[in-house]
């Protein structure tokens, strides 16, 4: 039984951190610093997708940040949710102005990974990271809770190795808001949130998506704006033109 419960600890809390590997610690200094030791910053990927809302990102998609990234998605180190989510939370509080703050809870809503995917890794990590983020702004005394409203109404093709213009027509009326949810989104502030933005294209249609839910029951719904833990680093340079 210990053997067994070392070996499932091991997946949840690893033994070594998750971006370096350094011993005795799922996530050391330096790299906790590389996630979330930086203001979140406005990010822009290029070329910039149609109906794309305003994206805020915690850090560069480098080195620590990646490792830490896919070891919790693709390695299911659960543990490291904690921590993503609290970077995911800057990003949000970056995202919303002060004015929405007061009007409404935080609403954050998570880009769902395809099905296919999460069978294979045994969970949904943008989810995971939203829940974690949730809670990461209410202990800091923000109203918010995550709200995964969205679901796939097709199978999609693996993102990986397609082109921007290629994910775009991939995602293309792939999501949709579930039955009911017009209400739970009325009075908040929804923000949709991911891990990380490469072409921003998955952002872009949960957008569409959300719109089109909200504008069937009242005009003017706004765009919602958009946080992730990390985008490439180029994502953030543009900016500085």
């Amino acid at each position: 039984m210990r053997r067994w419960w070392q070996e499932i600890s091991g997946l949840v809390l690893p033994a070594a951190c998750g971006g370096c590997g350094v011993p005795r610690t799922p996530l050391c200094e330096k790299c906790a610093h590389e996630l979330y030791g930086s203001s979140a910053r406005r990010a822009r990927p290029d070329p910039e997708p149609v109906g794309l809302p305003e994206v805020h990102a915690a850090a560069p998609y480098a080195d620590g940040v990646r490792a830490v990234l896919i070891a919790h998605k693709e390695r299911g180190a659960l543990g490291l949710a904690r921590p993503l989510g609290v970077a995911l939370a800057a990003a949000v509080r970056a995202s919303a102005s002060p004015a929405a703050r007061g009007e409404g809870p935080l609403l954050l809503v998570p880009v769902p990974s395809a099905r296919h995917a999460v069978r294979a890794r045994g969970h949904d990590a943008a989810r995971r990271i939203a829940l974690a983020a949730a809670g990461e702004l209410r202990r800091t005394g923000t109203r918010a809770r995550a709200l995964p409203v969205l679901r796939q109404r097709r199978e999609v093709a693996d993102q990986a190795g397609l082109t921007a213009r290629e994910r775009v027509a991939n995602l293309s009326g792939a999501l949709v808001v579930v039955g009911g949810a017009g209400r739970l989104l009325e009075g908040g502030r929804a923000v949709l949130v991911d891990d990380l933005m490469t072409t921003g294209a998955s952002l872009a249609e949960a957008a569409r998506a959300l719109r089109t839910a909200m504008e069937q029951r009242f005009t003017g719904f706004d765009v919602p704006a958009a946080a992730v833990v990390a985008v490439p680093p180029s994502a953030f340079e543009i900016n500085r033109n």
